[in-house]
């Protein structure tokens, strides 16, 4: 029997997001009332998402959402938050965000928690829109959460099942018997460490430690921090706070970047989860690794440094910010020696653990691929042995093992396509691009990593792109967020025939 994908389904389950959308708008609303700036930006957005919802939640009855289905439901999900996302880009009609095509840029690059920015001119933006931002990116941050507990797990992206193996439970969308108690779990623990993070910035600046962080502040970096997403309202990044706000950052960038099941069970008095996770000592082991790589680099280089202090500091910072995706910036590391650039670099394909905010190709597929290979070398030569893939105490499946080599695969095959392309594209416009900064700009588009090195560096912006670039790399934004699979599955002709 030939069972047709039922569009109407994934429809209906968009327009329930969309129609709900109104309500994160209100924040900015709010800034922007109290501020006595243009409110249209958002007040025709709050009414555009809420009947395009609406409409998309009578195409049909129907709730169940199969694998064909969900596939076309989370990518219509992040593209169309995105759309609606850039309106108020569009509609405040400022800056660089004023046209489409870099108003969607910086939607996607919010929604998908990447941190790319196309803006170059910060004061001219309204704090309300500044603070859009931020709150695509937290939203994103949440709705992954969601997506990768209910969803991916389900339909085995990319090995996204060996959670359930990671975790020690049978289906990670069953914490609570329904879907929507789960979601509303990690939205608990989430909103929690979004608070927890506000009252550590600004109790900074009320004992004197933080005198730059306002209450505005505290929450923009909140929203971008758990998120693992690497918006700010500043144009120095981090790098325009005091040293105490950068080393207050750093284990919430981390934590955003932990399996959110095992912090869970970390919050009800359960460490041996975390102590028995295999992932969560190789993702503590690879930020220490690289940490320690990255400091003896600068100590070597010695300027621009003049302290220890502040060798570690940035060296930690960075590595954190690199690994976890996030992108946020405590040093123009434009600067550093090549060396300590090209560490950094390595970091951008690594990303934090599975069931986290994070984004790349996260620790739990490298640690697998790691094992795999050295289970492959120890049987060429002993070809009569029998050594199973383990993971955290458990026999990984062979088929769980070819996923995640051939999702690791389609990531560095994207990823050459798309460096290629930005170098080709750079040269048709005769925009002077390094190849090394082509490939860093790639890989923190599609990994969705956010600032690159040279002309997109962490104090600089993505503007100087073509056009024809920025529409490439969001659609890298967006395929990197959703992992890959959905997209690739909706562009083959037998997904819509049978």
């Amino acid at each position: 029997m030939r069972i047709r994908v039922d569009w109407r389904v994934s429809c209906r389950l968009v327009g329930t997001i969309l129609k709900w959308l109104w309500v994160p708008l209100l924040l900015p609303l709010g800034i922007a009332l109290y501020d006595g700036t243009a409110l249209l930006p958002f007040i025709l957005p709050i009414l555009g998402t809420t009947l395009l919802g609406v409409g998309l939640e009578q195409l049909t009855d129907k709730r169940d959402l199969r694998a064909r289905e969900a596939f076309l439901m989370v990518s219509l999900t992040w593209l169309s938050i995105a759309l609606v996302g850039a309106a108020p880009f569009v509609l405040a009609g400022d800056g660089m965000l004023a046209t489409p095509v870099n108003a969607l840029f910086e939607s996607m690059s919010g929604i998908t928690t990447t941190g790319a920015t196309v803006i170059v001119d910060f004061e001219r933006h309204s704090r309300a829109i500044l603070m859009w931002r931020a709150v695509l990116q937290w939203l994103g941050g949440l709705g992954i959460l969601v997506l990768a507990t209910a969803v991916l797990s389900q339909l085995s992206v990319g090995g996204a099942q060996l959670m359930e193996t990671e975790t020690q439970i049978q289906d990670v969308n069953k914490l609570t018997p329904r879907i929507s108690e789960t979601a509303a779990l990690l939205w608990k623990i989430y909103i929690g460490l979004t608070g927890l993070q506000v009252a550590v910035l600004y109790g900074l600046h009320l004992i004197g430690y933080a005198p730059e962080m306002t209450l505005y502040d505290a929450v923009a970096h909140a929203f971008t921090t758990i998120s693992t997403s690497g918006f700010s309202p500043r144009g120095d990044s981090i790098a325009a706070f005091s040293p105490a706000v950068q080393w207050a950052i750093i284990p919430f960038m981390a934590i955003g970047a932990t399996s959110f099941i095992l912090l869970y069970f970390a919050f009800q008095g359960n460490f041996e989860r975390l102590r028995n996770s295999d992932e969560f000592r190789f993702y503590v082991g690879l930020l220490g690794f690289f940490t320690v790589g990255v400091g003896g680099v600068l100590l070597v280089d010695g300027a621009p440094y003049t302290s220890l202090e502040q060798i570690a500091r940035h060296a930690l910072f960075q590595v954190v910010s690199i690994m976890t995706t996030t992108g946020y910036a405590s040093t123009d590391f434009n600067l550093w020696s090549a060396a300590a650039k090209h560490l950094l670099f390595v970091c951008m394909f690594i990303g934090g653990m599975a069931g986290s905010t994070t984004c790349s190709i996260k620790t739990l597929r490298w640690l697998v691929v790691v094992k795999a290979f050295s289970r492959d070398l120890f049987t060429a030569s002993n070809p009569s042995a029998v050594r199973p893939v383990r993971h955290s105490g458990n026999v990984v499946d062979e088929e769980t093992v070819r996923d995640i080599y051939a999702y690791t695969l389609v990531s560095l095959v994207f990823f050459i396509v798309a460096t290629i392309f930005v170098v080709v594209d750079a040269s048709r416009v005769q925009l002077s691009v390094t190849e090394f900064e082509a490939m860093s700009a790639a890989a923190a588009t599609f990994f969705n990593v956010g600032p690159a090195f040279g002309i997109a560096g962490p104090l600089e912006s993505y503007e100087p792109f073509p056009q024809s670039t920025k529409v490439a790399m969001t659609f890298l934004m967006w395929v990197g967020r959703i992992e890959i699979i959905p997209v690739l599955v909706l562009l083959t002709p037998s997904y819509w025939r049978s």
